[in-house]
């Protein structure tokens, strides 16, 4: 497992130990103090200032980890999905330098007990950054391993407070045409939508995420805030998400409103249900600088079924995708 440590960061740029402890132990004072429009500026001042692009994060080791080996970094920050910046794999890495991550903000929305906007700082310094190595499996039948850079979702949900009738989570991506020159070209309405259960929202394997490889998102990966979901295939891991809306009924999500016979809400990774132009029993693993990509079988879930099938219990996995 690639671990990154906090030694490659200038001891003036951590954050103070009393301000970090305040934010871990009392929500209160993390609400209060969390750039709430209008308070804001006494936590900014705490922060330690990012710079436009990638930066290098202090991360804690955890126990999630696959066998497989990690796909080299150029290659998962060169082949992306990110429509907003074209539709070949290689158009993100190009033109996603338009994307202006400082200052970001985020409205945490809907039924939830006080609705507020946070700053992208504050919500990276509220809990510990973990790099966790995930599977990521994308629709169109092809994977990489990727160490990823965040705190569970359920962390931040939890300190949000959402009421009882809460039972669904929808994430918001910017739409924004002066930073994202191809929105809206691929036929995709914006801005992108995506949503998940309470329950899969609240799943530790869910993670709230702000880098991979032990820096900042790179601007294609959907910096500077998105969520990873490694059991579901990629499209549902939204990206520069700014809003998150707790609702009560499922929400419309993008691609399942473009085209549901093809992209299901829940999406589980399925290597029995066959996306209608391909199959799904394989994949391109592409863990290598390889020009042979190697195919290995698909496995439900993508491999976190001991994790996550539980909760689909019941369910029609075939009508349910």
């Amino acid at each position: 497992m690639l671990i990154r440590t906090g030694n490659e960061i200038a001891s003036s740029e951590i954050t103070p130990k009393e301000a970090y402890e305040a934010y871990r132990t009392d929500r209160r004072r993390f609400l209060a103090r969390a750039g709430v429009v209008g308070a804001g500026a006494a936590v900014s001042a705490m922060l330690p200032k990012f710079a436009l692009g990638e930066t290098k994060l202090s991360t804690v080791s955890t126990a999630y980890t696959v066998s497989d080996a990690i796909t080299p970094e150029a290659k998962a920050k060169s082949y992306n999905n990110f429509y907003e910046f074209g539709t070949d794999k290689s158009d993100p890495a190009r033109n996603a330098h338009t994307l202006r991550t400082r200052p970001w903000s985020v409205k945490v929305e809907g039924l939830v007990a006080k609705p507020l906007t946070l700053d992208i700082d504050t919500i990276m310094k509220y809990k510990p950054i973990e790099q966790r190595v995930y599977r990521f499996r994308c629709v169109e039948a092809w994977s990489m391993v990727i160490p990823w850079d965040g705190y569970p979702l359920a962390e931040f949900i939890k300190a949000m407070n959402p009421l009882p009738s809460a039972k669904y989570v929808q994430f918001i991506s910017l739409a924004d045409k002066s930073q994202e020159p191809e929105i809206g070209d691929s036929g995709i309405n914006p801005p992108y939508s995506e949503g998940l259960r309470m329950d899969e929202a609240m799943n530790p394997l869910t993670l709230l995420t702000f880098g991979s490889y032990g820096e900042t998102l790179a601007n294609q990966q959907g910096a500077p805030i998105r969520v990873i979901v490694p059991w579901k295939y990629g499209f549902k891991s939204a990206k520069s998400i700014v809003s998150i809306r707790f609702v009560a009924k499922q929400p419309q999500t993008t691609w399942n409103e473009l085209n549901s016979e093809e992209y299901g809400f829940y999406s589980n990774v399925n290597p029995s249900v066959d996306h209608p132009r391909w199959s799904q029993g394989h994949e391109r693993l592409l863990n290598s600088n390889s020009l042979f990509p190697k195919i290995v079988p698909t496995l439900p879930f993508n491999g976190y079924a001991n994790e996550v099938a539980s909760m689909y219990f019941g369910m029609d996995l075939r009508k349910n995708f």
